[in-house]
């Protein structure tokens, strides 16, 4: 099976629940019969769970994907610290190589309908001296799907990581609006305001969770390709 469509999930900065609506997503695509998986290229900060490193991150995807395909192909890069990844990758004498990225990404494609690609982070992430997340996205040649955590400062956030996606050459399938601080003044506002300025569809608005279940708020979400095959556009 060869995956008919693929994408790039960044975030407008780091602990903006990137990793809850990249499952939402999955869990989106499932809904509608899909075979979907989740992948988390590189991670940093993991424990040792029965002999093997672990990233939470990446096992949230695996465990929200359609079936699991192994955490070596899912996350090819697991590093220990919880830092910045080329720190981490420094530190244990590991270099963050995009051609093996590539390859569990192509495997990962072969066996399914849909892979939702999660970068780390922010968009512009080093990995390593001369490159960083935004280039893997580049190198995969993948469209991008910005989530943007709904609080104070996230529209400038916004609007800097959208001009940096452009700024690489990549198309903006859309975004996401996370309602991560259930005590943001103006929420609909602030939301009306990246709709006048990100010339790309608003994918959907994920209410603020307390048990964090990313399949009770699929619903809320509709997919890039559903947008782009419609009648109405």
């Amino acid at each position: 099976m060869t995956a008919s469509r693929a994408w790039f999930i960044a975030g407008t900065d780091t602990e903006i629940g990137k990793t809850f609506a990249t499952c939402a997503l999955i869990h989106a695509a499932r809904n509608r019969g899909l075979i979907a998986l989740g992948m988390k290229p590189v991670a940093a900060g993991a424990d040792l769970v029965g002999g093997e490193r672990i990233n939470e991150d990446a096992a949230r995807l695996q465990a929200a994907g359609s079936f699991d395909p192994g955490l070596a192909h899912l996350n090819p890069y697991c590093l220990k610290s919880p830092v910045a990844p080329h720190i981490a990758a420094a530190e244990e004498g590991v270099t963050l190589d995009g051609a093996i990225i590539r390859k569990h990404f192509d495997h990962l494609t072969r066996l399914a309908d849909h892979v939702f690609v999660e970068g780390v982070g922010g968009f512009r992430v080093p990995l390593g001296p001369d490159y960083d997340t935004a280039d893997l996205a580049r190198d995969l040649a993948l469209p991008v799907i910005l989530v943007v955590g709904m609080r104070l400062g996230c529209i400038n956030h916004a609007l800097l990581t959208t001009e940096a996606i452009h700024a690489r050459g990549l198309r903006l399938a859309g975004w996401i609006a996370n309602h991560i601080d259930p005590a943001m003044l103006r929420q609909h506002e602030n939301i009306n305001a990246l709709r006048d300025r990100i010339d790309a569809p608003l994918l959907g608005i994920l209410p603020h969770t307390n048990d964090g279940n990313p399949a009770a708020v699929a619903d809320h979400l509709t997919l890039p390709d559903q947008i782009e095959t419609s009648p109405n556009r």
